[in-house]
């Protein structure tokens, strides 16, 4: 096929070592499709409905869309990609594979870490990524409008400049696109004390898997008519429809730099008693994180961070009280740091410090990909008082299966984020890895927890779900998607087992 590639396509990468469990997937040559009749069919129709620069068909091009981030996961090869620019081009590839029973995929970054963007053998893949307007920022109303390819640092910053703040923060935050963290419902550091994406989006504007556009939620702050239909596609992983433009609530900014404390611990589990005690105490820092020694060591090897290597793990926390409630509070959580076993804990002021130390926990993930090894991420959830047993656990697992695993997590709130690490080509190994992730996912669900915090369901965890669910749970979820997907276009496959 010719493809109308323009200058500001991406440029070619290798899909690399995506493996998933047990099966095959595309090879490292993607292969072109060669589309049956109803791919010659919607082919036809998109290519008299959108501009030629839309669709991008040829492998070279193609290649850099097929799959996220997720290490293993299965992903096949697409029709075309196609980038739109506007709902009204959403709805037109919509409508066109509705017509012909042809699968949906959409994508925005691709920064996702189960599998939940992966092309379909002879879907459309449809990238989100060109719809980059913030249609509105009210300062009266604090919210924002904005398109699904708003990257989420780049919102911040213009809610900044009004002198209002959006708290939702994935450690992706500076390439991961709102529409995306809708999709999933992204959490970050700031989500322990200020909520998810969920708490913040007020409405939505949504292609539906007939190509209809609808606008579901609400402007006001408050409102209860009808069913939380926008609630209801926060998370849903593109499987029940394509968000086309969002509408969330916002903040005023900060007054003040918070105050950072930090303390460091000798064993995991030690970490997991401070984090229930600070919790226990009523406290509620504005971040609350964990990082290991492991994650330190990347960090410094990769950035020269000149960050502490001598304890198991430190805890992060910050509380952005005024004064002098923030003296209180961090007094009292560097307290519970002492009474729970850190070797040492202190409090700064310094907000070059303070950032320093929360740059090391966002930059862990990829200073552990330097490395070259292939990087398979957790996602679990547990009550705050079962954390410490959780990470117990997850370091007699990594022994158990011979397996590295590095931890980081949000420590405030329960989500662990153990990291497993695995060399590229050891296939002994990797069956190693998956079975010390089947362990996490089973156990964190029998100790009350649940199989992903924030990184949803995609192609990783359907067995999880399954398992955390139950089939009533599991009956309601599928008449939802008949409901509103019948023909089982958009998204198939992922999120429901």
């Amino acid at each position: 096929m010719s493809d109308p590639v323009t200058a500001d396509a991406p440029a070619p990468s290798e899909p690399g070592e995506h493996r998933p469990f047990g099966v095959s997937t595309a090879p490292a040559e993607l292969a072109v499709l060669e589309p049956d009749e109803a791919g010659r069919a919607v082919l036809a129709e998109l290519a008299a409905a959108l501009p030629a620069d839309r669709m991008l068909t040829d492998p070279d091009t193609v290649r850099p869309y097929v799959h996220d981030d997720a290490e293993w996961a299965e992903f096949g090869t697409p029709l075309l990609v196609v980038r739109a620019r506007s709902t009204a081009e959403v709805a037109a590839v919509v409508t066109a594979c509705a017509r012909h029973r042809v699968p949906v995929v959409a994508r925005g970054a691709g920064s996702g870490l189960s599998g939940g963007a992966n092309a379909v053998d002879g879907c459309v893949l449809l990238s989100l990524e060109k719809m980059t307007e913030i249609l509105e920022i009210s300062r009266g109303e604090r919210l924002a409008v904005v398109q699904p390819g708003v990257v989420n640092d780049h919102l911040r910053a213009a809610c900044a400049e009004h002198g209002l703040w959006y708290p939702p923060d994935p450690a992706s935050a500076p390439w991961s696109t709102i529409g995306g963290n809708v999709a999933t419902n992204a959490g970050g550091l700031c989500c322990v004390k200020y909520g998810v994406t969920r708490d913040y989006v007020l409405a939505l504007e949504v292609v539906t898997a007939s190509g209809e556009v609808l606008r579901v939620g609400r402007r006001t702050a408050k409102g209860v008519a009808g069913y939380d239909l926008a609630g209801l596609l926060v998370g849903s992983e593109g499987t029940l429809g394509i968000i086309t433009e969002v509408t969330v609530k916002l903040r005023p900014a900060r007054p003040t730099p918070p105050r950072t404390v930090v303390g460091f611990f000798d064993s995991l589990a030690a970490c997991g008693a401070a984090v229930a005690a600070v919790t226990e105490a009523g406290l509620q820092p504005a971040a609350f994180e964990l990082v290991d020694r492991v994650c330190l060591q990347a960090v410094n090897a990769w950035k020269n961070a000149g960050l502490p290597e001598d304890a198991a793990a430190l805890l992060l926390a910050q509380t952005d009280l005024p004064e002098p409630a923030a003296q209180i509070e961090a007094d009292a959580i560097l307290d519970a740091f002492r009474a729970h076993g850190a070797t040492d804990a202190m409090a700064s002021t310094d907000p070059v410090e303070a950032e320093a130390l929360f740059d090391a926990r966002r930059m862990a993930y990829p200073a552990l990909e330097q490395g070259g090894d292939a990087i398979l991420t957790e996602d679990v959830c547990l009550p705050r008082q079962r954390l410490a047993e959780m990470l117990a656990h997850v370091v007699e697992i990594s022994a158990r299966y011979d397996t590295k695993i590095a931890n980081i997590a949000h420590a405030g709130d329960g989500n662990l984020h153990p990291l497993i690490i695995v060399p590229h080509g050891d296939d002994d190994a990797r069956r190693r890895a998956q079975a010390a992730f089947d362990e996490i996912v089973t156990l964190a669900v029998d100790l009350g927890g649940t199989v992903t915090g924030e990184h949803g369901v995609g192609l990783l965890k359907r067995d999880g779900m399954a398992r955390e669910l139950g089939p009533g749970v599991l009956a309601m979820q599928s008449a939802i998607k008949q409901a509103l997907d019948p023909q089982n276009i958009l998204n198939p496959g992922k999120a429901l087992a």
